[in-house]
């Protein structure tokens, strides 16, 4: 496995971000942001901490979802419903370069925390705002979470199978995509920082990163009248493909999305001569017989064990890859070497592996994952270094239930 170097190189080094959303999508930018170099001081609140640290799976009573979006941020616990907390947060937000947040819009404001407030002493301050639908809008003040946009959006009723309800996806799908945006819109806001010196608000809403990425949908209604409906493992628009099961009840994956693949494909199962046959000669031709073409390739695929009908397949350069499992993946080498890493710095999670950075840099080896923070572990050590308080004053905003500091796990 390959070892990341800390991010002392990283592109964003020097960035200091003030992370003040919970749950997934603004974390999930704070991680972003974090792998490529900055350092994020995340807010929650002093004492139930992030809701993110309540979710399932957890391991010695650790969440590994939270793990995964937190490992490496310091973790500093103010009340923000408080004056004081407020306070520490304006204080705070004139020290760093970036502010995220995922409050309803409106929240931030009622708490003097908006982006005039937060801007007044640090005009070249960004702030990025994710929330359910945006900070513009009829439905702006609406709740929302990551299935609500994934329905919303379009993406629950064009997935599944024609027999099949609306499906929504059994991870954060919508939240990761409007985090990993957030993260770029954030870069971009900083890049034109460094050319004007004037800050800029990010503002991007769930549901849309994800309505752009199955656009096709509102295209094909808008230009053709048509409703895309469910179609299983199908796309419409190419043939074959798809997922097929082997010989040994293993599944594989099989995208012969081009005329050249189709070739290959047809070549690897020994029936070079189905690309002249009039009903597979073309994709239009393959798609008005789709479901014959399937049947034979599903029964090449159905002929053999699943690795012997994937190393045919790379033979012949066809676009495949086996239906992985976790199991498949922590075993995988290209993965072990390129994607996976550890998080260190924590025994609970000595053995644990996760997905690291979303893409790579020439430049930059990538960041290291030390310790998961426990709900304020670096108060003390953050306002002392920020504000220079003494352990007076920092034990009398502990006392008051102003913050939080805890010693780390």
């Amino acid at each position: 496995m390959t070892e990341h170097r800390a991010a002392a190189d990283g592109p964003l080094t020097g960035v200091r971000v003030l992370e003040l959303g919970s749950m997934y999508a603004a974390p999930t930018a704070g991680r972003m942001l974090r792998d490529f170099g900055a350092q994020v001081i995340k807010v929650e609140d002093p004492v139930a901490g992030d809701y993110a640290r309540q979710w399932v799976p957890q391991k010695d009573g650790l969440s590994l979802g939270f793990a995964r979006l937190n490992a490496g941020k310091r973790s500093v616990g103010i009340d923000l419903r408080r004056p004081e907390g407020q306070q520490l947060v304006r204080r705070l937000a004139a020290e760093v370069d970036v502010v995220v947040e995922s409050f309803r819009p409106g929240r931030l404001e009622e708490w003097g925390l908006g982006y005039d407030a937060l801007s007044e002493h640090n005009p070249g301050l960004v702030l990025t705002r994710v929330s359910g639908f945006g900070q513009t809008g009829p439905y702006r003040e609406r709740p929302g979470f990551g299935t609500v946009a994934e329905t919303s959006c379009g993406f629950a009723n064009i997935n599944g199978w024609p027999d099949t309800p609306p499906t929504a996806p059994p991870f954060g799908f919508a939240d990761s995509i409007a985090g990993i945006s957030a993260a770029l819109g954030t870069a971009m806001a900083l890049y034109r920082r460094e050319r004007t010196g004037r800050g800029d608000v990010v503002d991007v809403a769930l549901y849309e990163p994800l309505m752009f990425i199955i656009g096709d949908l509102v295209l094909r209604y808008t230009g053709l009248g048509e409703i895309q409906t469910r179609i299983g493992n199908d796309t419409g628009a190419a043939s074959p493909r798809g997922i097929y099961q082997a010989a040994d009840g293993k599944y594989l994956a099989i995208a012969a999305s081009s005329q050249t693949i189709a070739a290959r494909l047809f070549a690897a199962m020994g029936q070079p001569d189905l690309i002249k046959d009039p009903r597979f000669a073309t994709n239009a031709a393959r798609l008005a017989n789709n479901e014959l073409v399937q049947k034979q390739v599903a029964d090449w695929v159905g002929s053999l064990p699943r690795d012997q009908a994937l190393a045919v397949l790379e033979e012949y350069e066809v676009v495949s890859s086996p239906v992985n499992d976790a199991s498949d993946i922590v075993a995988d080498p290209h993965f072990l070497e390129r994607t996976l890493v550890p998080i260190t710095g924590n025994e609970t999670l000595r053995s644990v592996l996760m997905p690291g950075p979303v893409l790579h840099l020439a430049s930059y080896a990538g960041p290291s994952y030390h310790g998961v923070p426990a709900v304020g572990e670096h108060t003390h050590e953050v306002l002392s270094e920020e504000f220079r308080l003494t352990d007076e004053e920092l034990a009398e905003l502990v006392g008051s239930g102003v913050v939080s500091a805890t010693a780390g796990r």
